[in-house]
């Protein structure tokens, strides 16, 4: 039978809700390197969870045109400018994506020189490794000659779409080669999956973790890159290849449930519901925009009803693994606690914003 369109949009009114009612349960306790207090949970804190969350919420507001989200997001980026942004790093950065999308639709002069300053600020302060890659360094951590696939979703995507928006075309160029390096290092030969991480101080790949969210970044980011900027053949050839590779082992791992497992190809490690909800999106996505076969569309449609199974009455996005550091072996993974977060609330909202694109004239998405 599959869902209806009713039935998606009911779920991205419960997902909203459930993201802005997000709070600080005091269950984990992380203080940043400058002393102040970690927030990876609530909506309240200029942090990644929460701008990848905006970036969902913007992306809801371009696809259905509901000023109550334009005024949502608006009202968050004033209050949090007001108060003062915090310092640089790969994580902050991750706000900036959804108030670049939110200037390139608006033209708002509010939003310009906050992008600007903050786009110059990463050409000329983000760390970097050999060969130029932005060092993974967080608010809690410094990550020294290290790249996570994280990055590309929380600074390059940012660079993607306000240098393509702002017609600054050395944004793009640094967000094209930060997908190149982070692809030489991270994507595994192998199997097409990506790697959590890279360090150059003893050249390995951690644990070898194919870990399920950030191939999540990876299908969703580079899908998203597509849509954000104009790039130039070469590497968008390159990186379409990259993609495929990828997806052809994703399909093969997915569960008979519909989700993916936080360590992809461990079938004792649990599934993991922000992970299928940002696959999900890049399958749906990617057949919509002619790059994939019938099969991306069948399983990210199976992907949906998994995420739309684990969404409560609350409207808080179940069975979500909680923020992940590097590990240095594979237990690490599967024993990462579960925890709403605003990224789980984000990814959901994406997947269901592009079911949307999905559903036929009966009104069903499969």
């Amino acid at each position: 039978m599959g869902l209806t369109g009713h039935e998606i949009r009911t779920g991205l009114d419960r997902l909203v809700a459930g993201m802005t009612g997000l709070k600080h349960s005091g269950r984990f306790h992380e203080p940043n390197l400058d002393g102040t207090a970690g927030d990876y949970i609530s909506f309240d804190s200029w942090e990644w969870p929460q701008g990848v969350g905006l970036y969902g919420l913007v992306r809801l507001w371009l696809l259905t045109g509901r000023e109550d989200l334009r005024r949502l997001v608006e009202d968050w980026y004033a209050s949090q400018i007001a108060s003062g942004l915090p310092g640089l790093n790969v994580n902050t950065s991750a706000p900036m994506l959804g108030l670049s999308v939110l200037w390139a639709k608006t033209r708002d002069p509010r939003w310009q020189p906050v992008l600007d300053t903050w786009a110059n600020r990463v050409l000329s302060e983000m760390g970097r490794t050999p060969e130029g890659g932005f060092e993974h360094h967080v608010s809690d951590r410094i990550n020294d000659n290290e790249l996570w696939d994280d990055t590309l979703y929380m600074v390059a995507l940012f660079l993607a779409s306000y240098g393509e928006a702002s017609g600054r075309r050395e944004l793009v160029d640094e967000a094209s080669l930060q997908f190149l390096v982070h692809a030489r290092y991270l994507a595994d030969p192998e199997t097409g999956l990506w790697f959590h991480g890279w360090t150059f101080e003893g050249r390995h790949n951690f644990a070898r973790a194919r870990w399920a969210r950030g191939n999540a970044w990876i299908t969703a980011g580079i899908l998203d890159l597509f849509d954000l900027a104009e790039l130039g053949r070469p590497v968008r050839r390159f990186l379409e290849g990259v993609l495929v590779a990828q997806v052809d082992t994703l399909l093969r791992l997915q569960a008979p449930s519909g989700a993916w497992r936080t360590l992809l190809d461990d079938p004792t490690s649990y599934e993991e519901i922000s992970a299928t909800a940002g696959i999900g999106y890049g399958l749906l996505k990617g057949y919509r925009l002619g790059l994939g076969t019938p099969a991306w569309r069948s399983a990210g449609l199976r992907a949906l009803e998994a995420v739309m199974r684990n969404i409560d009455e609350s409207g808080t996005v179940l069975n979500v693994s909680y923020g992940t550091r590097m590990g240095h072996d594979l237990q690490f993974y599967k024993d990462i606690p579960i925890q709403p977060t605003g990224y789980g609330q984000a990814l959901a909202i994406l997947c269901l914003s592009e079911a949307l694109n999905h559903v036929g004239a009966e009104g069903q998405a499969a």
